[in-house]
């Protein structure tokens, strides 16, 4: 199988590129190496599978409508996974306009590239943060959910939508995923797993947002990718028993759907630290602060639908989690088990 692959220098997308080019697909990635964190780990990230003989890398922004329109006609691939995005909550309130380029008129370009390719399925990420102001938990897809909280909700709940329209419109297959809280080693500089431990390491206060109240459904890398493998084996079906006078916010009569792909464990953010402190051997400074604006207090993941469809069963603990994470940090920046970074 030939996989076209969005955001194969980040987080997700290096290690779902190496779990596919293990099985044998041939994989198109692509990434636009953007500032918004330290290049040096994107390109540390793609030196993993960059001369792998089934890997095609290109360097292009979604954004760029003529290049993603030549990558999709060279390449021709048969499944796409879209894991591009500016990510982050924070952020967006910042740089709002940069999530209107990347993460809608972007993921328009790859849509327009699957019809026009007849692409057999796209699965892309969408975020638990489009839940925005509910509060009735777990969080289900059956949900309805027109309430975000950010900008970058919005654009992840617009992907929502567009895909939709592009499913109904032209029979083309499409899977939207929720991620929950990603962690693990290789991670983005920008998430709390990896900013509290370089505070900690150099003896530095952790801002904690309100106040440490927040619950979160950390989910780890593998069981993420595990998660994305099941989906893009399986394009998505028509629901041929949807009815518009009581729509189900999860499915449709096209062939589309959304999951949840999450631990479906929330953890308090306090003990999440407690995990990281033991990790490390030190204990953290902890600067208390209230909640942010577009933060939600908490997240938990029904991954029924994923479960019962996928046999999906995410498998690692948190503190299994952590300490994989900090033995990576600790081998990526070379941190003694003593020293500081």
């Amino acid at each position: 199988m030939k996989t076209l692959l969005t955001g194969s220098a980040g987080f997700i997308g290096s290690a779902l590129t190496l779990r596919l080019l293990k099985r044998g697909d041939m994989v198109v990635g692509i990434d636009n190496h953007n500032a918004y964190y330290d290049p040096a780990l994107k390109e540390a990230r793609l030196s993993r599978h960059a001369t792998h003989p089934n890997y095609t890398h290109l360097r292009i922004d979604l954004a760029d409508r003529q290049a993603i329109a030549d990558a999709f006609a060279t390449h021709q691939p048969e499944r796409v996974v879209n894991l591009a995005a500016q990510a982050g909550v924070r952020y967006s309130i910042e740089n709002p306009l940069a999530y209107i380029d990347s993460n809608i008129t972007g993921f328009a370009h790859i849509l327009e590239g699957c019809r026009q390719c007849q692409v057999g399925h796209l699965v892309y990420a969408s975020s638990s943060s489009v839940y925005g102001g509910n509060t009735a938990m777990p969080f289900s897809v059956h949900h309805n959910v027109d309430h975000p909280l950010s900008l970058y909700a919005a654009s992840k709940k617009s992907n929502e939508l567009m895909a939709h329209a592009y499913s109904h419109l032209y029979d083309l297959p499409t899977t939207g995923l929720r991620f929950f809280t990603v962690y693990g080693p290789w991670g983005r500089p920008d998430m709390a797993l990896f900013k509290f431990t370089r505070a900690i390491l150099a003896g530095e206060p952790l801002p904690v947002f309100n106040y440490g109240k927040h619950k979160r459904d950390f989910t780890y890398i593998d069981d993420i990718v595990e998660g994305i493998v099941r989906v893009l084996d399986r394009p998505a079906p028509k629901n041929p028993g949807w009815r518009g006078d009581a729509p189900d916010p999860g499915n449709s009569a096209a062939p589309w759907r959304v999951y949840n792909i999450g631990n479906s464990r929330p953890v308090e953010l306090m003990d999440y630290i407690a995990a990281l402190e033991k990790a490390l051997g030190r204990k953290a400074r902890l600067d208390l602060l209230p909640l942010q604006p577009g933060d939600v207090p908490d997240t938990w993941a029904d991954v029924s639908d994923l479960a019962g469809e996928f046999h999906y069963q995410p498998a690692t603990p948190v503190e299994t989690g952590i300490a994989r994470f900090v033995a990576w940090y600790r081998d990526y920046f070379n941190v003694p088990a003593d020293g500081v970074c």
